[in-house]
C-alpha cells in the first residue's frame, strides 16, 4: 500500500526526470496524503513524423480515483491503490488501464510497520541512489452530477520485495525511465504488452529510514517529519474526517 508519499525536487528537476519541458511552480511537498492533489504526467498528442522527443504533458489530479459509472461519491471507497495483479480485469480500473496509464513523480513514499494490527514504526522509504522515482498511476476523469469534471488518480501496487516485506508486504510499483515510453504508450500498447513492468523493484533499490510520528498527522508537512526518529506518544491527537472533507487540501499548488 502507499498511503503517504513526498514530491520535494524542483519543478525543473521533476520535469527533467520525466522527459518534460517545464512544469509551473509548485513548493517541496514532504506529506503528500489522499485527496490532495499529485502532480501526475500522460502522454500527449502524437508528435510530428520525425520527432524523436518524448511528449508527454502533466496533469493535477485528486489522489483517490472514481469510477465513471459512481452515482454517489459518498458511499464509495477512496481507491488511493490498485492492486496491479488484477486492475486489468477490475471495472475500476478496467478504463484506465487501457486508456489513462501515468507516471507519479515522487521523492520516496511512507510506510507503517504494523504491529498487532495498529500502525506501528512509520519509515521514510525513499530511493537509495537519491533523487527522484516514479510510481506507476492511472487517471479517471469523474463527471460529478452538477456537470463539473474531477481529474482523479490512483497508484499501483504489487507485493514488496525482499527489502521492504519487513515493514509492509505491499509497495508501489516502480516505472524506470528507460520504460516511461512503453507504460505511457496507450495508443498503440494494451496493458498486456506492458504487464512485465508490473513487478517489485529490486531489494535494493529503496532504503527505509525510521522516522518519528509527527508524519502521522497530515498537518506535519515540513521536512522535520524526514528525520531518523522512532515512534514517540502523540502530542494531539488527529480528528478523524472524511476523505475529502477538507476542500482546502486542493488548493494546495
Amino acid at each position: 500500500m502507499c498511503g503517504r508519499f513526498a514530491l520535494t525536487a524542483t519543478p525543473d528537476q521533476t520535469a527533467d526526470f520525466l522527459g518534460m519541458t517545464g512544469l509551473d511552480e509548485f513548493p517541496a511537498r514532504y506529506n503528500i496524503a489522499p485527496t490532495q492533489p499529485i502532480l501526475m504526467a500522460l502522454a500527449g498528442a502524437p508528435q510530428a513524423p520525425g520527432s524523436n522527443l518524448p511528449n508527454r504533458q502533466s496533469m493535477l489530479v485528486r489522489w483517490g480515483l472514481i469510477p465513471t459509472w459512481v452515482k454517489d461519491t459518498r458511499e464509495f471507497p477512496l481507491l488511493i491503490n490498485a492492486r496491479s495483479e488484477g486492475a486489468v480485469e477490475k471495472a475500476s480500473f478496467r478504463a484506465a488501464m487501457r486508456h489513462r496509464r501515468a507516471l507519479v513523480p515522487a521523492s520516496g513514499f511512507y510506510e507503517w510497520q504494523q504491529a498487532g494490527g495498529k500502525k506501528g514504526q512509520p519509515y521514510w522509504i525513499r530511493p537509495k541512489d537519491g533523487g527522484l522515482v516514479a510510481f506507476a498511476g492511472l487517471i479517471e476523469t469523474y463527471a460529478e452530477p452538477g456537470g463539473s469534471e474531477m481529474d482523479t488518480g490512483a497508484i499501483l501496487t504489487v507485493s514488496a520485495n525482499a527489502g521492504i516485506a519487513h515493514i509492509h508486504d505491499r509497495m508501489p510499483v516502480v516505472i524506470h525511465p528507460q520504460d516511461f515510453e512503453r507504460w505511457l504508450d496507450c495508443r498503440t500498447l494494451e496493458p498486456r504488452d506492458v504487464a512485465d513492468l508490473l513487478q517489485p523493484a529490486q531489494p535494493d533499490f529503496f532504503e527505509a529510514i525510521p522516522v518519528s510520528d509527527l508524519v502521522n498527522k497530515v498537518a506535519n508537512t515540513g521536512p522535520e517529519i524526514q528525520e531518523r526518529g522512532v515512534v514517540g506518544p502523540m502530542v494531539e491527537k488527529a480528528k478523524r474526517q472524511k476523505p475529502g472533507a477538507d476542500d482546502s487540501q486542493m488548493t494546495l499548488f
